[in-house]
């Protein structure tokens, strides 16, 4: 069975693809879970134009494993056995003529919802496998999928044939926005009605002329329907009276900036004590971002010393900032009231607008402003000697976030830290300002000698909530030769699935390329961002979700398939996390039910539901839907459904979440006992004899991988730092398999004059004089030249043509080497060095230990001065523990 081949259709890897009729699962070792990465990019996904048809009992979307019955026009959920009659939208729907999710290859789909509706996404074409499906898409729909819109359909009007049709599809849109057709629609046809067989329609097109003659701020229209074009209200000329500095889309408003094309929105939080040289890098990449983006999008921009500065972009006749002081700890309502845009209580019925603001502005209205202010931004005076900057970097997160609360963003948001140095006062304080006070470390924190450490992680556990409940991202940029803070940082930022990076320098192509990176747009020219986004699962009655491990929160609710055990996020069927990324992994963990009936070799059905806003352009879902079958307990085909990559990354997860509050020793004994029970149970021996132990093929590398994670820095946080440590567990929450196998067990390759390039033990006997090693840990990529290569190098016989084979042997790992560092954010180090040098450390530590000081080796060859145990030896205690039963 190929898992890799699965992961391209499903995006899923299973530890377990057969799974036992058993209530107790601990009897597997390795947990019922599943590694999802849920936006995964396909060559050939469906983005279909229409709502999800949803089953009315379980929540199920319609699938290819539904039983489908065309002449009644209903199909049965494959889950709960409920029968769900078609929409109309499915009128056409017969043997012949099928909609893509039923598709059998199409066990993945993606829905485009929200205002853009139906009929106006121009990239339908090519996401689907030929014109034929896209055609009969369009057939049992009714909808013209052109560019132009349904006014450009000369057979509109018998499609539809009166207004009640056409007046459905506008819950596509959104609530109280009515129909959005694009530029060419209905919207802005005003013999449109006459088409569609009620003139009554044209009214709609009031909403779109300049001269509507509307006040949008009078108190007779507290819902309108409006007509919103692709560039939004900014737009808009005649409107910008009315929007000004956005005031009206104030919190008191209630109103939804999503609804009126606004959105999405950035606040950058700027660390004003970083020096004049690294601020001007980080000012002028801010600049490069704000060009970016689109024009819709809302910006807001905050910065800090020991002081917090919100500025007020709309303010237009001189720069206008809000200050806030650094050791004061504000509540949400407290912010929001500085700011003057707390939430005003009204009676009910009541319309209220209100009250101007202009520190969250959208772009089309204030991009000189937003960029003066950039400009703007100086480094701070000189600190007193022997002292650290004065930095308040908790006041200035909390008060962005109060910002973005007040603001009632709903199209997805994020916060930006750009800073250079730990927080010195007031709330989130990581160490005090005078030098005489060194920063915390790992044994200071495992000991408690860490006197800030608790109460700043619990203030960002707080921060961490609030983010939640509004759906904001946090994202950390941290370039500095000292800590920072990231390892409280990293419960907010992990949570809401932020991004991280820890790096020297601003000055640097790490920190470009992956704020950069961040900011990417698609092949269409959008902004290649998923925001906003809860991911919910739906399973047959016999299986009970545990929890997930990952970039996720979760939401508490729950159903008859989520099981009293929770590991990590648990309690619940549904999570949510205010940033995505196509890469990004959720592990998700299950059980069998107590009650279950199923039989063997029947089939069971998990169906991951995603929702996220994509970019500026709207809602997306996307459906994936899988299946297994059940197998008898004591089956063989148990062993042989085993991935052993899967599984490795699921134990990894298992454990840094268990070195949250246990001792790193405490979790190497736990992963030797559960790989001892392990190999005794699915390994094949005689008892009492180690040297008949053997394991499947598929099940071989599993111990490998154990032995290479249990001395990884995941787990041995020696000459670790704290904040590197949380860097290197965030990034292997949020991996998919194949990452995660990279960190825990690098790859190496070996580069020479006898061909091309080929992997080699991750050992010491690899190391030779006469060989280049390219080795890859994920966080770093070192070339290691032998003691000969190097020495021919220095005496530049790469530069002789009679030499050219030296020459090519020489470029062809570090074109190797720069291609992995290209294609991988946050992006590597990239290390070159030579046999005993000093940089040479980095790939030593990370080789087995195979020959060391203390054993009988060849003169010549390295050795690495350990206590550690080598691989050999390590299988050679599993063998004889296993066999003992």
């Amino acid at each position: 069975m190929d898992f890799v081949e699965l992961e391209a259709i499903e995006g899923l890897r299973w530890s377990w693809n057969s799974w036992p009729l058993l209530s107790d699962n601990s009897s597997l070792i390795i947990p019922l879970s599943i590694m999802c990465t849920p936006l995964m990019h396909f060559n050939e996904l469906p983005i279909l134009p229409y709502d999800p048809h949803i089953c009315s009992q379980c929540g199920a979307v319609l699938n290819p494993y539904a039983r489908v019955d065309y002449q009644s026009r209903i199909w049965v959920c494959p889950f709960c056995y409920r029968k769900n009659p078609f929409q109309k939208t499915y009128l056409g729907i017969n043997e012949n003529n099928v909609p893509a999710e039923l598709f059998p290859t199409y066990s993945t789909v993606e829905y485009h919802l929200g205002k853009k509706g139906l009929a106006q996404n121009p990239n339908l074409s090519p996401n689907f496998g030929n014109s034929s499906l896209l055609s009969k898409t369009a057939s049992f729909s009714g909808l013209d999928l052109g560019k132009k819109g349904l006014a450009k359909n000369s057979n509109s009007s018998s499609n539809f044939g009166n207004s009640s049709l056409l007046l459905k599809m506008a819950s596509f849109s959104g609530p109280n926005s009515g129909l959005d057709l694009g530029k060419k629609g209905l919207a802005q046809n005003l013999n449109s009605g006459s088409n569609f067989g009620n003139p009554s329609l044209s009214k709609m097109a009031l909403f779109s002329g300049s001269n509507s003659g509307l006040d949008w701020a009078g108190p007779t229209y507290s819902t309108v329907e409006c007509h919103l074009g692709k560039k939004g209200l900014g737009q808009n000329p005649n409107l910008s009276s009315n929007f000004g500095n956005a005031s009206f889309l104030g919190s008191s408003s209630g109103l939804d900036w999503a609804s009126y094309g606004l959105g999405p929105a950035f606040v950058f939080v700027v660390d004003s004590c970083t020096s004049d040289e690294e601020l001007r890098v980080v000012k002028n990449e801010l600049l490069h971002v704000i060009a970016q983006l689109p024009e819709t999008a809302l910006v807001g921009l905050v910065v800090f010393d020991s002081m917090v500065r919100v500025y007020d972009l709309g303010f237009g006749e001189c720069c206008r900032v809000v200050m806030f002081h650094g050791e004061r700890e504000l509540s949400s309502e407290q912010t929001k009231q500085l700011l003057g845009i707390h939430r005003v209580k009204y009676q009910a019925g009541m319309v209220h607008m209100a009250p101007k603001q202009g520190f969250l502005i959208p772009l089309s209205e204030g991009e000189f402003s937003i960029t003066s202010a950039i400009e703007d931004i100086h480094s701070s005076p000189q600190v007193m000697p022997d002292h650290r900057p004065l930095r308040a970097t908790g006041v200035a997160v909390s008060v962005a976030v109060g910002l973005l609360e007040g603001c009632l963003v709903s199209a997805g948001s994020r916060i930006m830290i750009f800073t250079s140095g730990p927080a010195t006062i007031g709330p989130g304080m990581i160490v005090s300002s005078d030098f005489g006070n060194a920063i915390r470390n790992q044994r200071d924190i495992g000991n408690g000698y860490a006197p800030y450490y608790k109460k700043s992680s619990e203030f960002y556990r707080q921060i961490s909530r609030r983010l939640s409940d509004s759906s904001i991202a946090l994202d950390l940029f941290a370039c500095s030769l000292d800590q920072v803070g990231a390892a409280e940082l990293r419960a907010p930022v992990e949570s809401s699935g932020g991004f991280m990076m820890l790096t020297e320098s601003f000055d640097s192509d790490q920190f470009r390329k992956c704020l950069r990176h961040i900011f990417s747009h698609d092949e269409a020219g959008n902004l290649k961002m998923c925001l906003d986004a809860t991911i919910e699962i739906v399973t047959t009655k016999d299986v009970k979700i545990c929890g997930a491990l990952g970039s996720c929160v979760s939401l508490q609710k729950k159903n008859g398939s989520v099981s009293d055990k929770e590991i990590g996020e648990g309690g619940t069927y549904m999570w949510k996390l205010g940033a995505f990324t196509d890469k990004m992994c959720i592990a998700f963990f299950f059980e069998v039910g107590d009650e279950q009936k199923a039989q063997p070799s029947s089939a069971f059905f998990i169906q991951f539901i995603t929702r996220y806003r994509y970019g500026s352009i709207g809602i997306r879902k996307r459906v994936i839907t899988a299946a297994r079958r059940w197998v008898p307990n004591h089956s063989p085909e148990i062993a042989a459904g085993f991935d052993q990559e899967a599984a490795a990354s699921v134990m990894a997860r298992l454990a840094i979440h268990r070195a949250e509050s246990n001792f790193s020793q405490d979790i190497v004994r736990w992963l030797d006992k559960n790989l001892i029970r392990f190999a005794s149970k699915f390994g094949d021996y005689v008892p009492e004899d180690p040297s008949s132990f053997r394991l499947a093929t598929n099940l071989s590398l599993f111990p490998q991988f154990m032995y290479y994670l249990r001395r990884s820095q995941f787990i041995d946080v020696f000459n670790c730092t704290p904040d590197e440590t949380a860097f290197f567990r965030l990034l292997l929450n949020r991996e998919g398999v194949v990452g995660s196998l990279i960190m825990v067990q690098p790859t190496l390759f070996q580069y020479s004059f006898d061909g091309p390039p080929v992997p080699v033990l991750l050992d010491i006997c690899s190391v030779s004089p006469d060989i280049i090693l390219l080795f890859d840990s994920y966080f770093y990529v070192v070339i290691h030249y032998g003691s000969k290569i190097a020495q021919w190098r220095k005496l530049g016989y790469d530069k002789d043509p009679s030499h050219d084979s030296f020459r090519k042997v020489l470029e062809a790992p570090e074109i190797d080497a720069e291609q992995l560092v290209s294609e991988r954010i946050p992006v590597p180090k990239l290390i070159k060095c030579d046999q005993h040098s000093s940089q040479a450390r980095f790939l030593l530590a990370k080789l087995n230990p195979s020959v060391t000081h203390n054993s009988t080796y060849t003169q010549g060859s390295d050795i690495i001065f350990t206590e550690e145990l080598s691989l050999q030896v390590f299988i050679e205690h599993l063998q004889a523990l296993a066999v003992q039963g």
